[in-house]
């Protein structure tokens, strides 16, 4: 599913131009001309907001105010003022980060794309999986089986964790080592195959058998 993005600028050439970028960037876009319309537009729940600060109805700030109690999603500031006042009233008023007119459009692109990311990593984070009688708390990195806990050591709750967030795809155990301990690490895959074991006998007392099915010649997936 596309990101969506809430462009708000009453400069009709910037607001095109950022437009044109963010849709061939493959990004869903859509664009407010005024403050009142950037709040009734903000109702679609966009995945970013780009907000100029200088309108003449409701200027951004004050946009930024009435919808932050309601919208969760990172605010950047389009402006051209750039004193300490303005960033701290900015701030002060919900938003996330500021980016000075005249600016490079590509700067502008790095910058979503790096308050996305950093919002897909929340998400990731908080997510939590249920399923066959086993939670999952990624945030806390934590494992139950009907609300008792299973203990594992971080770099086997690391494999529960790639393998349960990916089911479809099969893992050799190369692949495992790259991800969980680095290029850089000394050692071979062979570890791997050990840590896998140790899983599997503790999610076994739970009568958790084929959870992490092998996949023969090939690797390792997750089948619970």
């Amino acid at each position: 599913m596309k990101e969506k993005i809430l462009i708000v600028d009453d400069e009709e050439d910037i607001l095109s131009m950022i437009k044109d970028y963010l849709e061939i960037n493959d990004y869903e876009v859509i664009t407010a001309s005024c403050g009142k319309e950037a709040i009734k537009r903000s109702e679609n729940n966009p995945d970013l907001i780009l907000l100029d600060i200088n309108m003449n109805d409701i200027d951004g700030l004050e946009v930024c105010k009435r919808i932050r109690d309601f919208v969760s999603c990172p605010i950047i500031f389009l402006t051209a003022r750039v004193q300490d006042s303005d960033k701290i009233k900015g701030f002060g008023a919900g938003g996330d980060d500021y980016i000075v007119k005249p600016f490079s459009i590509d700067e502008l692109g790095a910058r979503v794309f790096a308050h996305l990311r950093r919002e897909r990593r929340k998400q990731n984070i908080s997510k939590v999986k249920f399923e066959k009688g086993l939670t999952i708390n990624y945030s806390e990195r934590k494992v139950y089986f009907n609300d008792e806990f299973i203990s594992f050591a971080k770099k086997e709750f690391d494999i529960i964790e790639l393998l349960s967030q990916n089911p479809e795809q099969i893992y050799d155990k190369e692949l495992i080592y790259e991800r969980i301990w680095g290029f850089d690490s000394e050692g071979d895959s062979s570890v791997v195959a050990e840590h896998i074991r140790r899983i599997r006998f503790k999610l076994n007392c739970f009568d958790l058998k084929e959870v992490i099915e092998t996949v023969w010649g090939v690797g390792y997936k997750w089948n619970g």
